[in-house]
């Protein structure tokens, strides 16, 4: 076990010992899911869930496509559409163009799209709502199983996947008004900060403090879509000024925030 002591605090760069944290919660709670069944021929750019399996069997398998329409691999037996707001969602963003999972492999999302072929075949009271909760479940498990998987291009994906990294972006994605710096980023990932610099370029692609920025305009940009004034949006997201809020708000977005509706 390496320690590295620096003034008070210390840190430990071994991630293992280390209890887990959730990242998955900030994004359900930053952006609104909502599904219903397709037909299969769709081409209007929503993500679209498929439920793949024998004909008059159970199912085998997932496939989440978060962006496009190519068909699935095998029959579907229901197609659904998801919208998981993914042109402002940055991890669906992170998402590859197809991500399939075996249910088998996971009882748990078995069992939840069991629940959810049962609805989608049947018509019955709450039918809509019980559709969006199942789907909800599901598409937090394919993400879960994503994030397990890793990945291999540098993004927001790589770094939620990461042993240590992810304790960081979760600490952001979590408090973004606080006035994170480098070393209080590194003592939450348990490592020394030019290792957490150099990594978390390497893995995520950016900077921390970068990241924290876009995370914040995101954030910004579905409170102003909303009705909030700039102002206030400027102080809930953690930007010092109202003028800073709105420069960088325009280097990201090409538009200045009060033009948002």
């Amino acid at each position: 076990m390496i320690m590295i002591i620096i003034g008070p605090k210390i840190m430990i760069e071994n991630p293992n010992i280390l209890p887990k944290v959730d990242r998955l919660t900030a994004f359900f709670d930053a952006f609104e899911l909502e599904a219903s069944l397709a037909p299969t021929p769709m081409s209007n750019g929503r993500a679209r869930l498929f439920v793949v399996g024998e004909p008059g069997g159970s199912a085998e398998k997932i496939i989440l496509q978060p962006r496009g329409d190519t068909p699935p691999d095998g029959l579907a037996l229901i197609t659904a559409a998801v919208d998981f707001e993914g042109v402002h969602n940055p991890l669906m963003n992170a998402l590859p163009d197809q991500v399939v999972v075996d249910v088998n492999n996971i009882p748990t999302l078995r069992d939840t799209t069991a629940a959810f072929m049962a609805e989608a075949l049947e018509s019955r009271c709450g039918r809509s709502a019980a559709l969006n909760r199942l789907c909800e479940v599901i598409v937090l498990l394919i993400l879960r199983s994503a994030i397990d998987r890793g990945a291999t291009e540098p993004g927001l994906l790589a770094g939620l996947s990461h042993p240590s990294l992810h304790r960081a972006l979760v600490a952001m994605h979590d408090a973004p008004t606080r006035a994170w710096n480098s070393d209080d980023l590194a003592a939450t990932a348990a490592m020394s900060r030019s290792h957490f610099m150099a990594v978390f370029r390497n893995v995520v692609g950016t900077t921390p403090q970068a990241y924290l920025t876009g995370w914040r305009l995101v954030l910004a940009r579905r409170k102003l879509a909303k009705g909030a004034k700039v102002k206030t949006v400027a102080r809930q997201v953690g930007f010092g000024s109202t003028a800073a809020f709105s420069r960088a708000f325009f280097r990201k977005f090409g538009n200045w925030p009060s033009a948002r509706p």
